[in-house]
């Protein structure tokens, strides 16, 4: 007998249910150091809507972390509860500091197998060397068996082989071409030997084992990336480029404000603290040069302000030996020489003789 589907029963899934189930699973996709504040949902037919507040801690990436947190808790919500989750939300309510940075000298003091010695070096894999060691030796022993196979069943050498035992009867050791084929083998050998005994990887930076079975390295490439952030926070760096060897890094940082003396003993403080968090047994030593930027002042500039121009009275003398007051502004349009009358002048000299005559 089948039941209408009115009659069935329903089921009904609480607000507060919904909402204790996405504040649980946004919990679980929280990173290290953040917690769920508060949290909402709304349940409408078979669809609910569900929205979580959360701390997270500083610093991490708001953004990815949000959208893992959402992406889990809507997830979550629709498999436990079997209604749909068209919309979740997520807001960042709050950041809290995170745990406190390593110390450099515990890093520096962490000791390796042996009593503290570092441990074996990670030995190179020597792929493409010993691929073609192996096809250059497949290739000679095949002929070789197939030639003899088909020798033992009666056919005739192979033609190469009988030119190669012919050469060999005919050339001794005082030949050109024996000495040379001699030292290539020789060198060929060589080779193949410190491919066989030496580890390689010499630009791999080697890190402090905790234990005697770790082994660990780190790519150069990875520590300037990793120095170079770490120049770039500093006060006044506005560029930075980095090269790390074995033995020495060397920093290279530009200098757009502040004191170049006291930003590069910052850089040195900074980055000599973050090699030491880079947990190699061997720091390389730190090298920092930086230079300000061209067009940046060293020091800000003062606004000069313009200069108003003073009044000069200059007395122009008549025919009658009067002296006219000229203004500041009448003579400064023109120079001494263009004033009529002006003193010094000679036309001046013959006013004031005429008038002294009269």
């Amino acid at each position: 007998m089948t039941v209408p589907a009115g009659e069935r029963g329903t089921t009904t899934v609480a607000p507060r249910a919904v909402r204790r189930i996405a504040e649980r699973a946004a919990a679980e996709a929280l990173p290290d150091g953040g917690s769920v504040l508060r949290g909402s949902a709304g349940v409408r037919g078979t669809s609910a809507r569900i929205s979580v507040g959360v701390r997270l801690p500083y610093p991490v990436r708001a953004d990815e972390a949000a959208r893992r947190i959402r992406e889990r808790a809507a997830a979550l919500t629709a498999a436990l509860t079997g209604l749909s989750v068209p919309r979740a939300e997520v807001r960042v309510d709050a950041l809290s500091a995170g745990p406190a940075p390593v110390v450099p000298e515990a890093v520096e003091a962490a000791p390796g197998p042996d009593g503290g010695r570092p441990g074996a070096r990670i030995r190179a894999e020597r792929r493409v060397p010993a691929a073609v060691l192996a096809a250059v030796g497949a290739v000679a022993c095949g002929l070789a068996l197939a030639d003899v196979v088909a020798v033992r069943f009666g056919s005739a050498p192979a033609g190469w082989r009988t030119a190669v035992l012919d050469w060999a009867a005919t050339h001794g050791p005082a030949d050109s071409a024996v000495r040379i084929g001699g030292a290539a083998a020789a060198l060929a050998g060589a080779w193949l030997l410190g491919c066989a005994f030496l580890p390689g990887l010499r630009r791999r930076l080697r890190m402090a084992a905790p234990g005697p079975e770790v082994r660990a390295v780190l790519d150069p490439k990875a520590a300037a990336r990793i120095l170079r952030e770490r120049a770039l926070g500093v006060p006044g760096v506005v560029w930075a480029r980095v090269t790390v060897r074995r033995r020495r890094a060397g920093v290279r940082a530009g200098v757009g404000y502040g004191d170049p003396a006291e930003v590069r003993a910052e850089a040195v403080r900074v980055l000599g603290a973050a090699l030491l968090e880079l947990g190699l047994t061997r720091p390389p030593a730190l090298r920092v040069r930086v230079r300000r930027e061209a067009g940046l002042p060293s020091e800000p500039e003062e606004s000069v302000k313009p200069v108003e121009p003073v009044p000069v009275a200059v007395e122009r003398p008549d025919s009658a030996g009067r002296a006219d007051a000229v203004t500041g502004q009448d003579a400064a349009g023109r120079s001494d020489a263009a004033v009529d009358g002006a003193p010094g002048t000679p036309d001046a000299r013959d006013s004031l003789r005429d008038g002294g005559e009269a």
